[in-house]
This record gives C-alpha cells, sequence and structure tokens, in this order.
C-alpha cells in the first residue's frame, strides 16, 4: 500500500507560523501534523509513503528521514517548478495500480486503509474522500424579480455544501490526463474526467477532519488535540 502526501506548498495562509518551517512540520501539540499523518498511515498497513516536497524541502527530509522510526518507508519526491496538487504525481516511480493521494496538512479520523479497499472494489479511477460544510453569508440577501422589485429577503442564511477533503484514492490510469512538467491542480483533472465520462466516486467521511490551512483552523487544531490524539493515535 502507497501514499503520496502533497507536502510541497509554501504555506501562505499560514503565515506568520510558516516563515521559519514548512507547512507540513508545524506542530498539533508536540507533534508535526505531517508526523501525525505518517504514523496513521503506517498504522492503516501503509508502507511506502512518498513526499512530494518543493519548499523547504530539506528541512522536511531532515525531520522525516527513511520513516522507519514511525513504521514506514519515506521517499522523496522533489518538484523543480511548483506542479499544483496534481502535477506531481507525474514524478512519481512504480505507482501500483491503486494508491492514496492526501495533503500534508490534513487531520482526521478517515480510515485510510478502508477508503483504499472501498476504491479498488468499486472499480473506481478516482476517489474523493468529502466532507459537509455550513457557510453563512455575512449578509443580508436580497432577492429581486425582472425588473428588480424585492420578491424576498434572507437574514444571513446559511448553505450546505459537499466539500473536498484533500484525500484521495487514485487508479494510475488517472496519470494520462496530467500534463507533464507544468501545473496542474485538482479542479482541472476533475473537470478533465468529468469531462471525459470516467468514473469518479465521492466518498463521504462523518467523523473529524480539519484542513489546518488558515490561522484560525490551526488554532482550533492545537486546542483540540489533547481531546483528539487518543482517538488519532491511539496507544498500543
Amino acid at each position: 500500500m502507497h501514499a503520496i502526501i502533497l507536502a510541497g506548498g509554501r504555506g501562505t495562509r499560514l503565515w506568520p507560523y510558516t516563515v521559519a518551517i514548512p507547512k507540513p512540520l508545524v506542530p498539533i501539540g508536540d507533534l508535526p501534523i505531517l508526523e501525525i499523518v505518517v504514523r496513521q498511515l503506517a498504522r492503516a498497513g501503509f508502507t511506502r509513503v512518498t513526499l512530494a516536497v518543493n519548499h523547504q524541502a530539506d528541512i522536511i527530509r531532515a525531520y522525516c528521514g527513511d520513516g522507519s522510526k514511525w513504521g514506514a518507508k519515506i521517499d522523496y519526491s522533489l518538484e523543480s517548478i511548483a506542479l499544483g496538487t496534481m502535477g506531481p504525481l507525474k514524478l512519481v516511480h512504480d505507482l501500483p495500480d491503486n494508491f492514496l493521494v492526501m495533503n500534508g496538512d490534513i487531520l482526521s479520523d478517515v480510515d485510510y486503509g478502508a477508503m483504499l479497499a472501498g476504491h479498488e472494489a468499486q472499480r473506481a479511477l478516482f476517489s474523493v474522500a468529502a466532507a459537509e460544510r455550513e457557510h453563512q453569508v455575512d449578509y443580508g440577501v436580497l432577492e429581486v424579480d425582472s425588473n428588480d422589485g424585492l420578491t424576498g429577503f434572507r437574514e444571513k442564511p446559511k448553505t450546505r455544501f459537499l466539500v473536498s477533503m484533500g484525500i484521495y484514492c487514485v487508479n494510475r490510469r488517472t496519470l494520462d490526463w496530467i500534463p507533464e512538467a507544468k501545473p496542474f491542480g485538482f479542479d482541472q483533472l476533475m473537470l478533465a474526467l468529468i469531462d471525459a465520462r470516467q468514473r469518479v466516486i465521492v466518498r463521504r467521511h462523518e467523523g473529524y477532519w480539519l484542513d489546518i490551512g488558515r490561522p484560525d483552523d490551526y488554532q482550533r487544531a492545537v486546542d483540540e488535540w489533547p481531546e483528539l490524539a487518543p482517538r488519532l493515535l491511539p496507544v498500543t
């Protein structure tokens, strides 16, 4: 079982925390988020983890080493230019038929092994872990007719969306839609696969998920970690 962790971003949304250290190494409690993720993957049965790195790659490599201290074999794929979220997959060699891809700044209780097994069982080309999120508009919303007459009003309405969690299971054939040596994002890949009528599965997750890309979310992760730690990294 092979997992690829996308760890090459600059973490600009998380400044000033990421001025001196790469985003995947910002601490949650006494552990960097990247260590938490790798240890979860090793516990789920993933024996090989590839870190797709770019910005401050030497720092990440120095901290993670070969992964043996966490029970996994870590190797590295270095981008010479930023390739977006899906572009780095073209640089990774010896990929199995199906593998896991995820962002390096995710705190979740997803069962990564079960997700990959489900993806394989459904013979999907691509599977996306998804969670529901509620968004509140900060303004009063006006509803008008074709003559700009007011027909309705909603004060700060809330809308629920199904959003990507940044965790994917990928069949190797997906690489046919990813260009060589140029930035290519998740959004571009999804539109290409939809246009080609390929089988993309959405796997809903009802448990915990937090993307720590913004300062508010990072602080929330730090605050919640004491209660989350026994569930996300149980002691055996």
